[in-house]
């Protein structure tokens, strides 16, 4: 159950009709009922006004700093898997403001007014956090795509990261000399199961053998090194990670060109419906305008250099 901080508006307040009230000329009588009317409408129980300048959410809930309507007043849960992946976190430990999803999260928590001792961090597996069903936290961020068919489940705040995906393929096998998609039509490839790396395999690529779906990516990763799999489909920035520090003899052979007009975005994942949309959107929005996002992706996903393209 959500709760909010509230301001008990009745308290001392007597209803008018209780008053005895003076005989008077009509004309002074009609001002005297003017003013208790009024007295009446100021102890009657009122909705929170948003604090100066603050946003407002739905049916005009306030996102006044530190007093949104989060699971927990004064607190603010942000979920997410585990393991927490780098370059997204660092050490696995979502904590510890390292990794651009960490230092995001903290900055979202910020801008909404939650220093870091009111953040708490819970663990939810990926494919749960945009499931159907009441969640357990405020936000989830885990490098989930934005797309129509997970909004019919999940309320999303505006994208906080432009996604490309890209596919790996250790140095020596035939999926590392492919240049085009086409040329991965012959290859086995592998991705985490929900995620939009599985659907460009699926929706652009069309492999001769489908493809092989894993719970985790590290799951995939393993097939990868071990030769279960020609080859794997993940966003980039995690590509360069894994090319670099776990899947050495791997290499990028390319990303994909987005599909549609519209970049593929990751975003916050909230409840459907949830009061706190508005806001968090709101958040994520000025972060953007104030560079604070630009700044935070050179810093921790400034690996994630241009790819080849596949066409």
């Amino acid at each position: 159950m959500r709760t909010t901080a509230s301001t008990d508006r009745t308290a001392g307040c007597q209803s008018p009709a209780m008053r005895p009230a003076p005989r008077a000329p009509r004309r002074a009588a009609a001002v005297i009922v003017s003013v208790l009317l009024a007295t009446a409408a100021g102890c009657a129980p009122q909705p929170e006004e948003p604090a100066s300048g603050a946003p407002s959410g739905p049916a005009g809930t306030a996102c006044a700093k530190g007093e949104a309507a989060t699971r927990t007043a004064g607190k603010l849960t942000i979920a997410t898997d585990r393991p927490a992946y780098e370059p997204w976190f660092e050490d696995d430990d979502p904590s510890n403001g390292r990794g651009f999803e960490s230092a995001v999260a903290y900055a979202v928590a910020k801008q909404l007014g939650y220093d870091r001792s009111a953040v708490v961090w819970r663990t939810v597996p990926f494919t749960r956090a945009f499931a159907p069903g009441e969640k357990t936290f405020d936000f989830d961020i885990n490098q989930v795509s934005i797309s129509a068919e997970r909004k019919r489940a999940v309320d999303f705040s505006s994208g906080y990261y432009d996604v490309r995906q890209a596919v790996v393929a250790l140095k020596d096998s035939k999926a590392a000399r492919a240049r085009t998609v086409a040329d991965l039509k012959d290859v086995k490839l592998g991705a985490q199961v929900g995620t939009t790396s599985l659907d460009y395999i699926d929706d652009v690529v069309r492999p001769k053998r489908a493809a092989a779906v894993y719970g985790k990516n590290d799951q995939a990763k393993s097939a990868l090194r071990n030769g279960q799999v020609d080859a794997i489909v993940t966003d980039l920035p995690t590509a360069f990670h894994i090319t670099a520090a776990e899947v050495t003899d791997a290499r990028i052979v390319g990303q994909f060109e987005n599909q549609g007009g519209t970049p593929e975005q990751f975003g916050l994942v909230l409840d459907k419906g949830s009061a706190l949309t508005a806001c968090v959107t709101r958040a994520v929005d000025a972060l953007r305008e104030n560079g604070t996002l630009a700044r935070l992706e050179q810093q921790w996903l400034s690996d994630a250099v241009d790819a080849p393209v596949l066409k």
